[in-house]
């Protein structure tokens, strides 16, 4: 594999534009809108979400919960979308949600403060409010606050592996162990400090000291848990390595890691997959969710 970062800036601004491999991704996002616009009104007709539910005092903390429509299971899926942590939201971002609650899951998507109004610290303190938020308030909405698993595509990929590398306690007075049971990160970027001087900081404005704190590449690991990594297979290098530096790391650890490049998908469309139980990316899922 070669190096995660590209010797001059505009081979770097290409390596981490997800966008340079693919023709047009205005396709890819109304495919988020329309499939999640699906999933957010059947289980508003089975009266199965709630929306908007408040973790702190910005609109943008908030979050919806889908709630099991067949075979309960007590266990909850959060998703955490991608955008380079300076678009979309969760209204883009429960395509599978449907998918989970047919297979008896409680199925959560976060909002969180984008840049430039959240720094990068700022973004991954919202979304470890958030999970605290789902474990804190787990008995409320009838799932197990020890059955919390996380998945997230590209930044959300990102911030997924941050929620795992989380000292829980300081969230949740008396808490030991990992919140989080499980993971599925997609297509993430887990050393950040290839983005420093690319376009993509420009909103950001990280500093090196700040992308070294939030590189979960960079960060130390706890006890083992099942995890999966994958990526499309049409995705630029960049990003393939950044995965397969982070399952190294993790298998290194001792961790549980199904990796994977998935045939015939890119970097926008690879997590709708998490939307087809007859994919191995859902088939993985839900195996450790089990």
């Amino acid at each position: 594999m070669t190096s995660i970062k590209p010797s001059n800036l505009v081979d770097l601004n290409r390596e981490y534009s997800p966008s340079s491999c693919i023709e047009d991704i205005n396709i890819y996002i109304q495919q988020y809108i329309d499939l999640s616009k699906t999933a957010k009104a059947l289980a508003t007709n089975k009266n199965a979400i709630k929306t908007n539910l408040s973790y702190g005092t910005k609109k943008t903390q908030s979050i919806d919960i889908y709630f099991p429509t067949r075979a309960f299971k007590n266990k909850l899926m959060v998703y955490i979308h991608g955008g380079y942590w300076q678009e979309l939201s969760k209204e883009e971002s429960s395509f599978a949600a449907t998918n989970f609650q047919e297979h008896g899951f409680h199925f959560a998507v976060i909002d969180y403060t984008l840049a430039p109004d959240a720094s990068m610290s700022e973004i991954v303190e919202e979304n470890r409010k958030a999970i605290a938020w789902l474990y804190q308030n787990a008995t409320e909405f009838g799932y197990d606050p020890e059955q919390i698993y996380v998945s997230g595509s590209s930044a959300g990929g990102h911030l997924a592996m941050m929620m795992l590398q989380t000292l829980w306690f300081k969230y949740i007075e008396g808490y030991q162990g990992n919140i989080i049971k499980g993971l599925c990160a997609v297509s993430g970027i887990y050393d950040l400090q290839p983005l420093v001087p690319s376009y993509v900081n420009d909103p950001i404005k990280m500093d090196d000291k700040q992308a070294i704190m939030n590189s979960p590449l960079l960060l130390p690991l706890p006890s083992p848990l099942p995890v999966i990594i994958a990526y499309g297979e049409n995705e630029t290098q960049a990003f393939k390595v950044q995965s397969q530096y982070m399952a190294d790391k993790l298998n290194n650890a001792g961790y549980n890691v199904q990796y994977k490049e998935i045939a015939k998908r890119n970097h926008f469309d690879v997590i709708t997959d998490l939307a087809n139980d007859s994919s191995w990316l859902f088939k993985q899922t839900l195996a450790f969710m089990a």
